[in-house]
C-alpha cells in the first residue's frame, strides 16, 4: 500500500500540529477525548484524528509514540475512527506520577470497552502495530519496535469495508501536551492467518 502524509486528514484538528516526513507532532487541546456510553454514562466524541482512507482488506501499519503527558488521561496512540459510534484505539493513557494505563478501546455500534494493564510512569515512548484481516484487527505494542506484544483482538461491524485509520492524542481533562509520531509504515500483514482450529462449516 502506498503511503504520504498528503493522503492523510483530520477529523478534527488539534490544538496545534507540525506535519514532516514521516513524522507528525500534536499538542493537544484540553477536554478532548473519545468515549461512548458504557459504565461512565457519557459520551465524548471530539480528540483530534489524524487518518488516511484504505480499501485494503490485508495490512499492517506500524508507528512509534513519543509523548510528554503530565495529566490524569493524556494519551496518545493509533486509531481506527469510522464515525461517533464505530472506532478503534490504543495507548498509553497517564494515571499518576507512579503508573499508567497501556490499553484499547474498541467501540462497535456506540459501545466502548477498555482492556488495561498497569505499567510504570516513567514510560515515555511506545511503538503500536495495527493489522486487519478484512472485518478482523489485531492491536500490538513494542519497545522496541522488533518484538510486539498482542493487546487485542476484535470484530469491528462496521469495518469490512472502506476503513481510515491512523493517530490520535487527546486530553481529557483540563491539560495539554505533546505527542510526536514517527517511524509510521505500511506492510503486508503481519497477523499471520490462524493455524489452529478450522472455521466452521457455513
Amino acid at each position: 500500500m502506498n503511503f504520504s502524509m498528503q493522503d492523510w486528514k483530520w477529523t478534527r484538528e488539534p490544538a496545534d500540529f507540525v506535519i514532516a516526513e514521516n513524522q507528525v507532532e500534536i499538542i493537544t487541546k484540553p477536554h478532548t477525548d473519545l468515549w461512548q456510553r458504557t459504565y461512565y454514562h457519557f459520551r465524548n466524541d471530539n480528540a483530534p484524528v489524524f487518518q488516511m482512507e484504505t480499501q485494503e482488506r490485508f495490512f499492517s501499519f506500524v508507528v512509534r509514540t513519543a509523548f510528554e503527558s503530565k495529566r490524569r488521561f493524556d494519551q496518545c496512540g493509533i486509531v481506527m475512527y469510522l464515525d461517533s459510534e464505530n472506532w478503534l484505539k490504543a495507548s498509553i493513557e497517564y494515571e499518576n506520577d507512579r503508573f499508567q494505563h497501556l490499553g484499547s478501546v474498541v467501540t462497535n455500534n456506540g459501545y466502548s470497552d477498555w482492556a488495561t494493564t498497569e505499567i510504570p510512569a516513567d514510560i515515555h515512548a511506545m511503538w503500536y502495530r495495527f493489522s486487519r484481516r478484512e472485518d478482523d484487527y489485531c492491536i500490538e505494542c513494542s519497545d522496541d519496535g522488533k518484538t510486539f506484544r498482542q493487546m487485542r483482538v476484535c470484530h469491528m461491524f462496521h469495518g469490512g469495508g472502506t476503513i481510515r485509520f491512523g493517530i490520535y492524542a487527546c486530553s481529557p481533562e483540563d491539560s495539554s501536551f505533546k505527542a510526536t509520531f514517527t517511524n509510521m509504515e505500511i506492510t503486508e500483514c503481519k497477523w499471520l492467518a490462524h493455524n489452529g482450529q478450522q472455521p466452521d462449516a457455513e
